[in-house]
Order: C-alpha cells, then structure tokens, then sequence
C-alpha cells in the first residue's frame, strides 16, 4: 500500500506539472509515451491510445479535485452500522 501511495504523489506531481505545459506539447509527450508502446503513426490504435490517456488525465483530475481520489489520500472510509 505504501508504494500505491508514493506512486499516487509522483502521477499528482506530474499532473501538477502539465499546467505549465501548452495542449500543443501535452499532446506531443502523449503521442511519444503512446509510440514507445508500439503504436504506429496515423492509426485507429493510435488515436485511441491517445484518447485514454487523455480520458486518464481527466479523470484522475476530477478525483483530485471532488477530493474522493482514495489511492491519494488512503484507504477509503468504510461505514459499519
């Protein structure tokens, strides 16, 4: 659990990175992790790959920011009656 945690802290550190970047230079590191992956330029594959990272990056900032994001801030609360 330790190591979700610490890896949690470094995807948050580099989400909080990207605001400095522009969508232009996002786009471009995002098309480099998904050609290192082995997707081709110009395919279906690609754009999707493309796609859930973005999805990815969307989601992980509505957690952040609706603060329900339990790989974060820990374990969630369970509620016994």
């Amino acid at each position: 659990m330790h190591i979700r945690k610490i890896l949690s802290l470094a995807v948050l550190a580099i989400l909080c990175g990207c605001t400095t970047m522009t969508p232009e230079e996002r786009h471009e590191r995002d098309e480099k992790t998904c050609l290192s992956y082995g997707f081709r330029r110009n395919t279906d594959a690609l754009a999707t790959c493309l796609q859930r990272i973005d999805l990815d990056r969307r989601a992980e900032s509505r957690a952040f920011r609706y603060g329900n994001d339990a790989t974060v801030w820990g374990r969630p609360v369970i509620i016994r009656d």
